[in-house]
Parts: structure tokens; sequence; C-alpha cells
């Protein structure tokens, strides 16, 4: 699609490429350098119309790196967000015409993701940590 300047504006960086997924739009950038620099506007952020914002670039040490923000969902930024990976997964294997593909998500926590395209579907894998552990009881 064509770029949106509001959006533009909260990223702070103007895109190579703009695409609206389902849920999310999805930011195409030159480098790892520029991901890593964006310091978006939270604010301005979470009056798009849109799930999650999706920053992604050719990786350094990876096939490709990317950041989620979603102030409308009430996320400023996602450590590690699989459901943006459904998004970048076949963009990437497209464009660089493989469908294993090694991913890093850049937030503070961040993660490495392990990514397959198989025909219309998506495989991540990576390591997880247990953070929490509980029981819900429903009356």
């Amino acid at each position: 699609i064509a770029s949106i300047p509001e959006l533009d504006a909260a990223i702070g960086l103007k895109p190579l490429q703009t695409y609206k997924g389902k849920t999310d739009i999805m930011l195409v950038y030159e480098n790892q350098d520029q991901i890593e620099g964006i310091r978006p506007n939270f604010k301005e952020l979470a009056n798009l119309d849109v799930r999650g914002v999706i920053v992604t670039a050719p990786g350094k040490d990876v096939d490709f790196v990317s950041r989620f923000f979603a102030p409308q969902s009430g996320v400023d930024e996602d450590p590690v967000t699989g459901s943006a990976h459904t998004t970048m997964i076949p963009y990437w294997a497209k464009r660089l015409k493989k469908n294993n593909l090694k991913a890093r998500q850049l937030s503070s926590r961040g993660g490495t993701l392990f990514c397959k395209l198989s025909g219309d579907r998506v495989r991540i894998a990576g390591n997880a940590v247990l953070y929490l552990e509980g029981t819900i009881f429903i009356p």
C-alpha cells in the first residue's frame, strides 16, 4: 500500500515499503541499524486503526530482524511476537528465495526465532522461559 504519513511520523522514519496484513501494518526498512534506532511516538501509534505495527529489515547475522509495537492494544513494544512473524515469514521467504529463515526480534528482551514457510503455513520455533505458572478455578 502507499506510505501512511501519520504512521511514518509516529515511527520517525519513512519505510521503503508498507504492507497491510490481516491485523497489522508491516513497514520494511533498508537495514538492521534503522530498526535498532527507531524510537516511536507511542501516543501517536495508539491512534492508528490497527492492532500493531511491525518494522523489519534484513539482519546482520540473521535473515531478518524486527520489532513490534502495539500501544493501541495495550503493549508499547512486545518482546517476541509469533503472530507478527506469520506476516513476515512469507514476505522474507519470497524476497530471500528460501523457506528456512532465522529471525531476531530486537526488543529490549528480544529473541531468536527459527522460521519455516510450509505451503500456506508458517512454523516458528525458538527458546522460551517459563515465567508464570498458576491455576484458574471457574465456578
